[in-house]
């Protein structure tokens, strides 16, 4: 009998992915009004740029860990006393400034001081377009008199619960928030599963996992023998992690776990 459910937060409940390109469309507008770029192909240069530069810090084997993608590191305060957290914190301000300024200087602009200013708008922008998929509510609302709630996420602590904290009324549903930056290891890591099991004293055969990406959320999953669920808003293709089950709208949870219920009576 299933008695709790996993979720995922990032893309999953909140849509991310939608909040980080309204982000970029706000703070490329900007430039468009100074230069009369394209703003399309100055996000697609600072998104190159900043990729390369993250994968080029000593820290990205850490933050790979965790879960914090490239566009965190763009907004992200980090604010954790760990010494990693130190680390990414001391080299943000220069990433966030070059990712923009040779952003800028790939689409034949040269101005290291407009970078600095997009790269100190970005985080503000950020903050202002915090998106909620329209089911997510709705699913949590009819789920919580009935199962334990779970909420497992990669990433920052200080950047997940600003998450949670522009997005009013998400935390009261979940009974347990696990942040992969507070445990020490990021999903697919078993051990982030068997953390989030003993947190709410239940079995892995009494648990669903619902998450978007497959090689976290599903893979990790899979590998505890808890059920998973993927939700693929997108219609993205499956790779070679299998998932137990595929939704493309959280309100298909409900017939799954009706025949769940099904399954054990007979």
């Amino acid at each position: 009998m299933i008695k709790a459910i996993f979720f995922d937060l990032d893309d999953t409940l909140l849509w991310d992915q939608k909040s980080v390109e309204e982000a970029f469309l706000a703070t490329c507008l900007v430039a468009k009004q100074k230069y009369g770029i394209d703003p399309s192909a100055l996000e697609e240069a600072v998104r190159e740029e900043a990729k390369k530069l993250y994968f080029s810090y000593d820290t990205f084997e850490f933050t790979n860990m965790i879960g914090i993608n490239p566009f965190e590191g763009l907004w992200g305060n980090f604010l954790e006393k760990e010494v990693n957290f130190q680390k990414i914190r001391e080299i943000v301000p220069t990433y966030r400034s070059e990712a923009w300024t040779k952003g800028l200087k790939r689409i034949g602009i040269n101005d290291s001081s407009f970078g600095r200013e997009l790269g100190e708008l970005f985080p503000i922008e950020r903050r202002k377009t915090p998106i909620v998929y329209e089911d997510t509510f709705e699913v949590l609302n009819a789920l919580n008199d009935q199962y334990k709630l779970l909420l497992l996420t990669n990433g920052s602590p200080d950047l997940q619960n600003t998450k949670l904290n522009i997005t009013p009324g998400l935390i009261p549903y979940f009974d347990h928030i696990i942040i992969s930056g507070n445990f020490g290891k990021g999903k697919p890591h078993p051990s982030i599963f068997e953390h989030a099991l003993n947190q709410l004293s239940v079995n892995k055969d009494e648990v669903l996992m619902v998450g978007d990406n497959l090689m976290t959320d599903i893979l990790g999953a899979n590998q505890v023998g808890i059920k998973s669920v993927w939700i693929n808003r997108h219609d993205k293709k499956r790779n070679e992690v299998i998932p137990t089950y595929e939704i493309s709208n959280l309100n298909e949870l409900f017939t799954i776990l009706e025949s769940l219920k099904e399954n054990r009576k007979n």
